[in-house]
Formats: C-alpha cells, structure tokens, sequence
C-alpha cells in the first residue's frame, strides 16, 4: 500500500502516539506508582505491542491513511471514531484473552484498556483534525480579508449557505449574519453567526454593518420578498444573489454552487402552497412515460421532474435532433440510471407514431409538441394545421389504439376566443383530447396555462439579448399585458393536474394577475444594474398579427369549479359542439394541403367560438 508522503508522516505519528497512549493508559490509571512496575510493566508491553501492529491495520483498513486531511469533515470525524473504536476493541479482546492464558504476569487493568481508547481518540483526531486548522489558517493569511455575507433566511436553507461557505473556504467569504422575520429566531445564533433582526432591517443594517454580499436563502420567498431585498440593496450599492425557488430545486440539491443572480422569475415567484406529491409518484412511478415536444422548454421541464419520480422508461419524442441530444445529455448527467430513449419524430408522421408506440407501449402521455410563435404560425398558417391540429389528432388516435392510461395535453390562453391562427389551432386540439375522452370513456384531459417566463422565443431572452446590445427595449403597447409564471412551477402543477384527471376535463392553472410587458421591461433593466429611460430605452412598435392587449384563460360564463389544489381549477363543461369535428378537421387539412392561409382563417372564424382571425395583414418583418 503507497502512502501520500504527507500520510506516511500521519501514519509515523499515529505509531510513536500508539505507544504513548498504550503507556500513557496504564500511568493514568496506576499513577506511576511502584505497583505499576512490580504487577504491570508486561500488561503495558503486550498492550503496545499488539496496538502497534493491530492499530495501523485496523485505521488503514478504514482508509484513514488515503485521505487529504486538510478538507476533513463531520464524515471524517464519524470514521475517525469508527476506526479508533474498531481498532481498540480488537486491541482489547486481543489483551482480555492473552490475560486468560496467563501469558503475561499477574497484573492487568480493564480499565486501562478504556483509557487507551480515549486517548487514542484524541490522538489520533487530534492530529487529523490539526492539520485541517493549519490548512485554513494559512488559507486565511493567504487570502486577506473576507468578504461578509448577509443571509436573509435563518432556516434550514440559509443553514446550508451558512455551512457552505465555512466548508469552502476557498470562496474567501463569511457570513456576518442573518436576517429573519420568525420572532423565536431573534437575538439567537446559527452556526455561530447572530440573527440580526427581522427583513424590515435590512435598510438598516446594510448602514450599519460591513456588508459586502446579500445572498437570499429562502426558496419558497414569494415574489414580493425578492423584490424588496432587491430593490434595498440596488439602492445600497450591494451586491445580491438567491437561491432557486422551491420549484427549480425539485429533483436537486441545494448547495451553495447553486446560487445565482436574481433573475426576473424570482420577482414574479408567488408563495408556494403545499404540494400534493403523493398523487403525482402514484401516476409516474414505475410507468412508461412518453413525452412529445421533449426538446422544447416545456418539454424538457417536463422531462426533469418525471424523470425524478423513477418512471420505468421516459420516451423523449422529438422533431430536432439537436434539442432532443441536448436533453438527453442534461438528463443523463443527473438521473444516470433512468432508462431514456430519444426519438426522432414528426407528429405528422401517423406510420411513425404507431411503430413507436408498437415498440414502446407508453403508458402515460404529455403532448406538448406544437408550433407557439404566434407571428410566424400568423406567416404560416398551412404549418400550424397540420403540426398543431393533424399531430395532435394523430397522437391521440395511436394512444387510443395502443392502451394508454392516461393523456394530457399542454394548452395555452390562446385558445380561448383566440385572434390568432395557432391560438384556434390548440382550440381545436383541446376538442380533440375532450371529443376522445368522450368516446373512448379513458382518462384525457387538457391543462391549459397563460405564458412562462423563460421559454425559448420567449419575450424575456429577446430583452436581454436587446439590453446586451445596449437596447433599445420593443414593446408592442404600453398596456400589453399577460399572465406568467415560472416554467418549473407551471410544470409542477401539469403533473399535479394530470394526477386528479379522471378524464374529459379541461384544467386551468391558476395565473395570478396579468402583468404589463412594459413593467417586465423595465424590471428586467434594473436588474442588468442599468436604469429605463436613462441607460436602456423603451420604444413602442404597435401591436403585432394575432395580438390580444390582454389575455383570459376561460370562455365568459363557463363556470369554475376548485380542485384539491388552490391552483388549479377545472373548467364546467364547455359548449364547444364536436358533432362536426371529423369533418372539420377534413376541410383544414384540405385548405393546408393548397396553402390556403385566407381560406383556413376564415374557416377557423366559423368553427372556433369566439375566434376573429381573418383579415389579419401579415407583414415579414412582424416576426422578427
């Protein structure tokens, strides 16, 4: 066995500290007295001898002599009493039965033996963890003086951060204190660091104290609480930085490597309600799940959380070959023992979809795959028939032939009363889920949600990409507005939805209040550490194509009935007259089939309730 040189040092010491604990027990015990040499002095022999040759083995064994010292932990400390402890014992049974035999001489001490264990202990913990506090010492000298870090959040998250930053010296930071509005937390310590006072100080204690950092630690902190400690420390000139919100974390692990600057989603964050997740692993767990669209933001956040729910197999079913890898990798980095299957495929393509489902057998269904860029379905039309229409009725038709247990397709607001050409298309393929739950009597349904901040193509990556190049900042109204929220928490509640499913409802999340894009703009500046109106400009370029000022996410008069979780509704049964649908579906694809644009706008207005999409002028650069 090769030792690190600094090990073999470790183990010399461990030797020569053997035979000082072994000695060391007896004259504790005995006080060096003269009976020590007259009944004990061969006691004292065979117990250093046996605890030199048995000692090293035992610690070896136990790798005490492979690990680098310097980063030790309470991990360290366990299998440094676990080996000391082994070791002794065998040391002891050793002694206790050569005694027996009458080997050595008439004087042996039990107790001496328990001594020897204690010593040992602290020898060779001592000289371990010895080398640890040199090692920060120097680092510490090294380094200079320390950042000071404010915690707000003195809970269990903020613990970690805390506990983080003490392992990871490296960081060269240390937390000064903590912030916390729990009264029983006040005027206390953690991890030997005060809880100053309440949130309401944070103005305060910034003035007062050397801050150099404020870190967030609170992940299930509403929107509102973000907001506040972002908007004091930009005022105070601090640096700030958060911890995902509760959301993002599922499946993860918090450590300190996982805080990030404040991002838009975390001002729009709302207080998180108790999660029913029992019903979500009932669903998925041990379940062939199939996913459509698994390349796009949707998708793949769907992907993330069934994937920690242990399904049997998840089915990635892709269009591109690239989002579908780039998935795959991600996946596999963090669930490396999940059994995954990319796929290559259109929705389109009926032939293809019954050989998937002929190989795989899906249990569980997620259509999310669909053409959303309302500008450019607006351009094409033709396109968003047939991938948003015939790919959904064609999923639906396969699961229906193949078993499926349970389907749920992804809707958005823009099916109801819908100015646009892919918002009447997603009507349509809400028609079709609910039409074959009708029939077929097997649990399809529909959750429908507003946008999500975040996706790709998404208003939020196209306004940083803006205040990168210096702006300006395009904005279509000043009184635009639109429901949001997080893409992890939307999907949280999809998987919560699908799990209350029984089978031909439409579920709705629940949005909170719309939000004008104007006010995301200008959030989205100041938190890039610039100011609207004066670093980064904000321009109106009037509504575009398709475009509604605001957005709802039901039919007027459709009633609203709660579900077992506050945010999440079901939607009374709708009006919507599928009698024709067959037919209705014949005559778009038809108008698809000659590239109709008009024809299929017009036909869209009959059929669809509510929808006003012919006569919209599209001009190219709309899109862009």
């Amino acid at each position: 066995m090769r030792l690190p040189t600094r090990n073999r040092f470790v183990l010399l010491a461990d030797l020569l500290l053997i035979l000082v604990a072994a000695f060391g027990s007896y004259a504790l015990r005995l006080e060096l007295t003269a009976d020590f040499f007259r009944f004990y002095w061969q006691a004292g022999l065979w117990l250093a001898g046996s605890a030199l040759v048995i000692k090293p083995l035992v610690y070896a064994l136990f790798g005490l002599y492979r690990r680098l010292w310097v980063y030790a932990s309470v991990n360290e400390l366990k299998l440094v009493v676990a080996a000391v402890t082994t070791a002794s014992l065998v040391v002891a049974v050793l002694n206790i039965g050569l005694f027996s035999l009458n080997l050595f001489g008439p004087g042996f001490s039990r107790s001496a033996l328990a001594i020897d264990w204690l010593l040992s202990l602290l020898f060779v913990g001592g000289t371990r963890f010895t080398l640890r506090i040199l090692a920060e010492s120097q680092q510490v000298r090294g380094q200079g003086k320390r950042k000071k870090i404010l915690v707000i959040g003195a809970g269990s998250a903020g613990a970690l951060v805390a506990k983080e930053l003490q392992k990871n010296r490296q960081m060269n930071m240390e937390v000064a204190g903590f912030l916390d509005d729990d009264p029983s937390k006040q005027r206390h310590t953690l991890l030997g660091a005060p809880v100053i006072g309440p949130l309401t100080d944070l103005a305060r204690v910034l003035d007062t104290h050397p801050i150099d950092e404020v870190i967030i630690a609170i992940p299930s902190a509403p929107g509102r609480v973000v907001r506040l400690v972002a908007d004091v420390c930009r005022l105070k000139g601090v640096p700030f930085r958060t911890m995902p919100g509760i959301f993002e974390l599922l499946g993860g692990k918090v450590s300190v490597s996982r805080l990030r600057e404040v991002e838009i989603t975390d001002l729009l964050r709302r207080e998180p309600v108790r999660l029913y997740d029992e019903s979500i692993g009932a669903t998925l767990s041990g379940k062939t799940v199939l996913v459509t669209g698994a390349g796009g933001s949707i998708g793949r956040e769907l992907c993330r959380q069934i994937a920690r729910w242990n399904p049997a197999h998840l089915l990635l079913l892709g269009h591109g070959e690239n989002s579908i890898f780039e998935t795959l990798l991600e996946l596999g980095e963090h669930f490396p023992n999940l059994s995954m299957h990319p796929i290559i495929a259109d929705v389109r393509d009926r032939e293809r979809l019954q050989a998937i489902f002929e190989e795989y057998r899906p249990q569980v269904v997620f259509h999310a795959a669909a053409h959303k860029h309302v500008p450019l379905m607006e351009a094409n039309p033709a396109e968003a028939v047939t991938n948003n229409v015939l790919g959904t009725k064609n999923i639906i038709e396969v699961s229906d032939r193949f078993g499926v247990e349970r389907f749920v397709l992804i809707s958005t607001d823009k099916a109801v009363a819908p100015s646009n050409v892919y918002g009447a298309t997603k009507r349509l393929s809400e028609m079709l889920v609910l039409d074959a739950a009708r029939r077929t009597g097997k649990l399809f349904t529909v959750v429908r949600f507003g946008n999500v901040l975040g996706s790709r193509g998404s208003i939020i990556p196209r306004f940083k990409r803006q205040i990168a190049a210096g702006g300006p900042l395009t904005v279509t109204h000043p009184q635009m507005e639109r429901f949001f929220m997080t893409i992890p928490e939307a999907v949280y509640l999809v998987l919560q939805a699908s799990a209350f499913g029984k089978g031909g409802e439409v579920f709705v999340l629940n949005m909170g209040k719309q939000i004008r894009i104007v006010d995301l703009a200008e959030d989205l500046i100041r938190l890039s550490g610039l100011e609207p109106g004066r670093d980064i400009e904000i321009v109106f370029t009037g509504i575009r194509p398709g475009e509604k000022l605001s957005e709802v996410l039901w039919d007027p008069g459709t009633p609203l009935e709660p579900t077992a979780h506050p945010d999440i509704f079901r939607l009374g049964n709708g009006s919507d007259d599928t009698s024709a649908l067959e037919t209705w579906i014949e005559r778009l694809l038809a108008l698809a089939q000659a590239n109709d644009g008009q024809g299929i706008a017009r036909f869209l207005d009959e059929i669809i309730p509510g929808a006003a999409i012919a006569g919209t002028k599209v001009d190219l650069m709309d899109v862009v």
